[in-house]
């Protein structure tokens, strides 16, 4: 039987226990084979404030990821260097996996509504299915194509908010895997 594989790109600054929930969903609805988070090393849509390294985010995602037999981290866009495109990142796994594994591609309906300004979003559509995790404050747009959707509990947790809170001071405890706290603490990450 083919496998279904899902990949979960981003740029992970730093991982959270939203992105794990997200990729559990999806797992599960989808019945994935395994899910592969993917960190880019420059995301090519926006600007971050206080962008931790590529190697500080990987190993984020590493920690983050390691006791679940499902999940799995690559270095395919960290290796890569410069700007992040999904379009590169699916034609390498397309040509990486045997011929009919499924892949499917995992986004916020946030990034989902931004599909159009996306590089070679016809070809990218060729090789993966979307699955469309339902984010706070964001509708789910009707496209033309078929797609996923996964629903979940909102979650207002996100990376900008995680950043903001280590800067005032305050505890990221629960808010991020136990070890990702751990490293991020003790590499002094997001400090102003």
């Amino acid at each position: 039987m083919a496998k279904r594989i899902g990949i979960l790109g981003g740029s992970f600054n730093p991982l959270h226990m939203g992105h794990l929930s997200i990729a559990q969903a999806a797992q599960e609805k989808c019945k994935l084979d395994k899910v592969i988070f993917v960190p880019t090393y420059l995301p090519p849509h926006r600007k971050i404030k206080r962008l931790a390294s590529a190697k500080d985010r990987y190993e984020m995602v590493r920690l983050g990821v390691k006791n679940n037999s499902l999940f799995e981290i690559s270095d395919f866009e960290i290796k890569r260097k410069g700007k992040s495109f999904t379009i590169d990142t699916v034609i390498h796994f397309e040509e990486s996996f045997p011929k009919g594994t499924k892949l499917f591609f995992i986004v916020g309906a946030d990034n989902f509504s931004e599909l159009h300004t996306w590089k070679n979003i016809d070809e990218i559509l060729k090789i993966v299915s979307f699955i469309v995790v339902n984010r706070p404050g964001f509708k789910i747009p009707k496209k033309n194509f078929k797609y996923h959707v996964v629903t979940m509990p909102g979650m207002e947790i996100c990376a900008s908010y995680i950043r903001r809170v280590i800067t005032q001071g305050q505890s990221i405890k629960y808010l991020v895997p136990e070890a990702v706290f751990r490293y991020i603490k003790k590499n002094r990450l997001y400090k102003q």
